[in-house]
């Protein structure tokens, strides 16, 4: 049986928590029986504290997760607590996803359905089925930018950032991920078209966050940063894969 764990990072969520992880759980065990048909389990919730202010450790506890504490704020350190915290026993196959409620569980059978097909990071795209008013207009233009220099700079076809995905273990211990914070997701999905590694979108559910404010696209100056991170982490492992073809086109010769 393989095994899929989620690891939710979160920071002062200690509203739309509750409700994410209360839909988690009920799929989980409405969908046992059809995941164990396909050989795979639903494992460990994790849930990353990134240096909350408020009870989301707590209500995290109580809805069924586990937690880590990571008091370095960034979304990418959060993840990365994360996985330096399953390295004891890591999953086949990890999964993140948000914690204010916007993901939609039921699509993780549709992120997983192109396993069976060799794929080793599966990016759930936002795009075509997110509700009104999920994604803001700076969000989609900042997307479709950073989608047409990924596919320029790599020759890769994908349509979204989206934080909603899965990859297997071993494909996410080669990216040897370090981006601390909005560089994350463009990270990922630049150093998996630079190893050539088999990555598949397939359309997810998107819908408004339960309650407070985006840490990132609800604040101006939160967007600006990330799209600046993003299209300089575009740019750096461009950059990277320019010098590394230079290298190997001097040794050949």
């Amino acid at each position: 049986m393989r095994r899929v764990d989620i690891l939710i990072p979160a920071f002062n969520e200690e509203e739309p928590l509750p409700v994410t992880l209360q839909e988690l759980m009920i799929w989980r065990r409405g969908w046992a029986p059809r995941l164990a048909q396909c050989g795979w389990e639903l494992g460990r919730v994790l849930v990353v504290d990134n240096g909350s202010t408020d009870q989301t450790a707590s209500v995290a506890l109580e809805g069924g997760a586990e937690v880590v504490s990571c008091e370095t704020r960034g979304y990418g350190s959060a993840c990365l607590a994360g996985i330096e915290a399953l390295k004891a026993d890591p999953p086949d196959v990890l999964c993140f996803m948000d914690a204010d409620g916007a993901d939609d569980p039921r699509d993780l059978l549709t992120l997983l359905s192109p396993l069976e097909q060799g794929a080793e990071l599966v990016i759930g795209s936002r795009v075509a089925l997110a509700q009104r008013g999920s994604l803001t207009p700076v969000q989609r233009f900042g997307n479709a930018l950073s989608c047409r220099l990924l596919r320029w700079s790599f020759g890769v076809n994908q349509t979204d950032l989206g934080p909603f995905r899965l990859a297997r273990w071993e494909a996410l211990m080669s990216l040897k991920m370090s981006d601390p914070n909005f560089g994350w997701t463009v990270e990922m999905q630049a150093k998996a078209a630079r190893r050539r590694l088999h990555v598949a979108e397939v359309c997810v559910r998107y819908r408004p966050r339960r309650a407070g404010v985006s840490k990132i696209s609800g604040q101006l100056s939160g967007s600006v940063k990330a799209g600046a991170k993003i299209l300089w982490t575009i740019g750096r492992e461009w950059a990277e894969e320019r010098y590394a073809s230079r290298r190997s086109a001097g040794g050949e010769g």
